[in-house]
């Protein structure tokens, strides 16, 4: 991301809105530490921490404002309990996956292509006491068992390809229903660079648990919303602040669409969560 970029990230952000000042302190601070150690360990929500390194763009964003995707992790923190499940699928390094486990008790299956990804997602599973909660699955997922081509060094915007963008390496496919098999999960958060629909594809009967009540989905394309439907979810919008969910993003800027199983008991989940405080800002 580029400098400017990130000004008017920090600048834009409902968290930051109100203190830009301790904002744009955050990020000054982060290139000071991030040059004088090339691995930082740094303290974030609700007394967990993250390690990050230079060039970790979803990470530095929690740094600078806190949750670098607002609605869609505050979702997450609203609406997950200790001892639910939730599928972290593309976890990166682990931001969505600590929140789930550290800052909510839940428990998780973290999966991540991406062998040295992978070690830095297990870093902070470790830094943060959560092996115990998360399992790691180094592998992609889609609609078949075997191998398939895997980006390399594009971070968070690594993803499967036919080999045409440069250098790749080989990992493991495998399906979700295969892995996954008997369990009953409450959350599913997907970012897969476009590959959304043969991830659910070989998740046909993952989707239709009747514990899921969200799917969090980077993508919303047209051949996604038929399936999402036919599993009996719509598209929704959350606003942490007033904890409604609607159609529409209400000003917020989103990189998820928010799939959800309409209920009482969700709405009652969202409404009942404890208050988180990040950055002095409460929702």
């Amino acid at each position: 991301m580029s400098l400017s970029a990130t000004l008017e990230f920090i600048a834009s952000h409902p968290l930051s809105r109100a203190n830009r000042t301790a904002a744009f302190g955050r990020l000054l601070g982060w290139q000071l530490r991030s040059r004088l150690s090339r691995e930082v360990t740094v303290n974030w929500i609700a007394g967990s921490k993250l390690v990050v390194r230079n060039g970790m763009h979803g990470a530095t964003g929690n740094i600078y404002c806190g949750l670098n995707e607002f609605p869609e992790m505050a979702f997450l923190l609203h609406l997950l309990r200790p001892a639910d499940l939730f599928l972290d699928i593309g976890a990166n390094v682990g931001s969505f996956t600590v929140l789930g486990a550290k800052v909510c008790g839940s428990r998780v299956i973290a999966f991540e292509p991406d062998p040295g990804t992978a070690a830095s997602l297990r870093k902070n599973i470790t830094v943060n006491q959560v092996a115990d909660q998360v399992r790691v699955e180094v592998c992609a997922l889609g609609d078949r068992t075997g191998e398939a081509a895997f980006t390399i060094g594009r971070d968070v915007t690594n993803h499967i390809t036919d080999g045409s963008e440069g250098p790749t390496q080989l990992v493991p496919i495998r399906r979700l229903d295969d892995i996954c098999a008997g369990e009953n999960p409450v959350l599913i958060k997907i970012d897969v660079e476009g590959f959304e629909s043969q991830v659910l594809a070989g998740g046909a009967k993952v989707l239709r648990c009747k514990s899921l009540m969200a799917v969090e989905s980077e993508s919303d394309h047209g051949d996604i919303i038929p399936v999402m439907a036919d599993a009996g979810f719509v598209p929704r919008y959350y606003d942490p602040f007033a904890r409604t969910l609607s159609s529409t993003p209400g000003g917020y800027k989103v990189t998820n669409t928010i799939f959800v199983r309409e209920s009482a008991e969700l709405v009652d989940r969202l409404r009942s969560a404890p208050r988180r405080t990040v950055c002095g800002v409460e929702f």
